[in-house]
């Protein structure tokens, strides 16, 4: 395998495509450059045999038809965490926030939801640090990566874990989903 240097903003739009966790740099170029790994890509095809024309050589040759279902890509969290780049994070905190702003890069039209999530005495997000400090003492605001949007960094992973849960949740996460993002942190 070869290494390559490239900008970051080249990474990150790279990283803005992945599909699945844990999807390798080289996959997601291959996949954006329409390149099939030296494969030939097969089309299965149906055959319908009628008996009756088996006698007079008719057959009827169908392609299978596309659901269109299938065709529509989901966006989800999944769509923008690169499992390389969340392990590379010294701290929980670092994970949490990389999270976060992927969940808000997919999410931006409700992402404002979050600021509803707070504790019993304390606002876990905001739209600034101020917002935050004022309501409790070391909170630790972290402005979550490319949004306006804050969080406290100042709480044990286990509290993190459910935070991510409650902002799953309000972004319409199931539950096998929301576990996903939790196990990520």
């Amino acid at each position: 395998m070869k290494n390559i240097e490239i900008d970051e903003e080249l990474y990150q739009h790279i990283v803005s495509h992945t599909q699945s966790i844990g999807e390798s740099a080289s996959s997601i170029l291959r996949r954006l450059l329409s390149l099939t790994n030296g494969e030939n890509v097969k089309k299965d095809v149906k055959i319908d045999i009628d008996k009756d024309d088996i006698e007079t050589k008719q057959y009827v040759v169908e392609e299978p038809q596309e659901n269109p279902a299938q065709k529509t890509k989901i966006e989800n969290v999944f769509n923008f965490i690169n499992k390389e780049e969340l392990s590379m994070q010294r701290g929980a905190v670092g994970r949490f926030l990389l999270i976060l702003a992927a969940i808000y890069r997919v999410h931006k039209q409700n992402f404002s939801a979050v600021n509803e999530i707070s504790g019993r005495d304390r606002l876990y997000f905001a739209n600034s640090a101020e917002e935050l400090s004022e309501s409790g003492s070391s909170t630790k605001p972290r402005q979550i990566p490319n949004s306006p949007f804050w969080v406290i960094t100042n709480s044990n992973t286990t509290r993190k874990k459910m935070m991510l849960t409650k902002v799953a949740v309000a972004m319409g996460y199931n539950e096998i989903e929301v576990e996903k993002i939790r196990e990520l942190l």
